[in-house]
C-alpha cells in the first residue's frame, strides 16, 4: 500500500487562485492523497465555495485569519489526527506536474535519514525559469538565499542536493517528524516560519532535500503586493515589519556564538539600508514598520507550536 499524504492547501479569499490549483491536483498520479483545504477566516465565501465544486476534499474552516503559520498548523493537526503517515504542505497559488508528489514520497521512503523534502520550483508566467532551485543560509552573514532565482535550470538545478532550509512554498515531511519538532511557529505568522522548522528538523539529526526530477510552478507575490501602486509603494508595510523581525528572531535563536559580530554587523547596515530607502522615498509608514520590527524582534521570540500531536524531547 502507498503511504497517505494530506496535502494541505490554505485559502484566504483566493477562489479563483486556490480553484486552479485544485484543478491541477486533480491529475496528479499518486493516489493515496487527500486534499485538506483550510479556508483562513475568509470574508467571500471562497472556502464553502470550493467545498461545494470539489466535494472530495476536506474543507476545515477557521473562523479568523491565522496567518500562514496558524492556517497551515490546522492542516498538519487534522493530518496528524487523522493518521496520514507525510503531510505536503503546498502554496495555493501553484500548479503541478502529474507525478511530482510520486517522486518526492518514493525519495522520502527510500531515504530514512532525509526528513524533509521540496521539489523543483519554477515561475508560472514563465515556466522555463526557476523560482527556487535550492535554499541557504550563510551563518558568518547572518543572510538567507536562494540560488537559480529567474534564471533557466542548468545542469546544477538538475541534481539531488542537500540544502540549509526547505521553501514553505511546497515541502513534503513524515508526520513522525512533525510530532517530534512541533508545528509551525504561530506567533510567526507569516515569512522564514519555513526556515524555523527546516532548521527544528536539521537539528534532529534529519537532511533536508532538493528533488530536481519533482517540478511544480508558482505564481508568486499573491500574499504580499497589492494590484494598484499608493503612497507607500505596491507592498504592505506590514510585510516590511513580519520579514524584518522575523529575521531577528532567526538570527537570535540560531546564529553560532561566535558568527554573531559579523552577522550583527552586517544586518545593521542592511536594515540602515532598508531604513535610508523608505526615507528618501517619504514612505514614512514603512519606516516605522521596520522601526517596531527592530523592537520587537529583539525582545520577542519564535514560539513553536508544540500541541497534543508533539513529542516531549
Amino acid at each position: 500500500m502507498q503511504p497517505t499524504v494530506a496535502i494541505i492547501l490554505v485559502n484566504w479569499n483566493s477562489f479563483d487562485v486556490t480553484n486552479d490549483c485544485i484543478i491541477s491536483l486533480k491529475e496528479i498520479q499518486y493516489a493515496a492523497h487527500t486534499i485538506v483545504m483550510v479556508d483562513n477566516g475568509s470574508t467571500d465565501g471562497s472556502g464553502k465555495q470550493l467545498k461545494q465544486i470539489h466535494p472530495e476534499i476536506v474543507l476545515i474552516e477557521s473562523a479568523t485569519n491565522q496567518g500562514f503559520t496558524g492556517g497551515n498548523n490546522l492542516g498538519f493537526e487534522y493530518s496528524i489526527q487523522q493518521g496520514f503517515d507525510y503531510s505536503l504542505l503546498l502554496n495555493n497559488d501553484t500548479f503541478v506536474e502529474p507525478d511530482f508528489l510520486n517522486h518526492l514520497v518514493n525519495y522520502m521512503e527510500a531515504h530514512p535519514k532525509v526528513g524533509i523534502v521540496q521539489p523543483r520550483i519554477h515561475f508560472n508566467h514563465d515556466r522555463s525559469l526557476l523560482w527556487n532551485g535550492g535554499s541557504y543560509y550563510s551563518k558568518w552573514l547572518g543572510f538567507l538565499y536562494t540560488k537559480g532565482f529567474n534564471r533557466k535550470p542548468s545542469e546544477k538545478y538538475l541534481q539531488f542536493k542537500e540544502v540549509d532550509w526547505i521553501t514553505g512554498c511546497a515541502f513534503l515531511t513524515k508526520n513522525s517528524i512533525l510530532r517530534k519538532t512541533g508545528l509551525l511557529a504561530p506567533n510567526m505568522f507569516i515569512y522564514s516560519e519555513d526556515v524555523d522548522l527546516s532548521f527544528r528538523i536539521k537539528t534532529l539529526g534529519y537532511q533536508l532535500m532538493y528533488h530536481p526530477h519533482s517540478v511544480i510552478y508558482h505564481i508568486a507575490g499573491m500574499s504580499n503586493k497589492s494590484k494598484t501602486k499608493g503612497k507607500e509603494g505596491f507592498v504592505n508595510p506590514i510585510v516590511h515589519y513580519l520579514n524584518q523581525r522575523n529575521r531577528i528572531w532567526l538570527l537570535k535563536k540560531y546564529t553560532p556564538w561566535y558568527c554573531v559580530p559579523t552577522a550583527t554587523l552586517c544586518n545593521i547596515f542592511y536594515i540602515s539600508l532598508i531604513m535610508g530607502y523608505f526615507a528618501v522615498r517619504r514612505r514614512f509608514t514603512k519606516l516605522k514598520a521596520v522601526i517596531s520590527a527592530v523592537k520587537d524582534g529583539l525582545s520577542g521570540h519564535i514560539a513553536p507550536a508544540i500541541g497534543e500531536f508533539s513529542e516531549k524531547k
